[in-house]
């Protein structure tokens, strides 16, 4: 079995101090996410801390949306946030995710990457 890695970047024209909190505490997820409008109908659910570690958030959503958890398991103020994302539906797996913040010329790199396993056959694989 293989491994992926996806990142992505981009610079918030804002101090580091103001974007942290947007994206440690889950209950704010719903002002900047994509994916909290793929669905309008999904059901949501909060458990654990407010903010931080032990933070958590449970969906279950349309077929595009799908459903699984997520729990913020390290939170390093205005640095870093890694979160455990487990999906459950269409798919199950478990995909680290982590979200940096560097400070840089006009605001602040905010970098999100997630990992996880390839299980698709190897002979899938070899025909691609």
């Amino acid at each position: 079995m293989s491994t992926y890695e996806v990142r992505r970047s981009a610079v918030i024209p804002a101090p580091a101090e103001n974007i942290f909190p947007l994206v440690n505490s889950f209950h704010e997820w719903t002002k900047w996410s994509p994916w909290e409008t793929v669905d309008p109908g999904m059901d949501r659910r909060y458990f654990g801390s407010d903010a931080g570690v032990g933070a958590g958030y449970e969906w279950s959503g349309n077929r595009k949306a799908g459903s699984g958890t997520m729990e913020i398991v390290e939170s390093v103020p205005c640095s870093q946030i890694n979160v455990r994302l487990q999906f459950t539906k269409p798919f199950k797996a478990l995909n680290p995710t982590s979200f940096t913040f560097t400070p840089v010329q006009g605001g602040t790199e905010v970098t999100w990457a997630m990992t996880g396993e390839n299980k698709a056959p190897q002979r899938c694989l070899r025909s691609l």
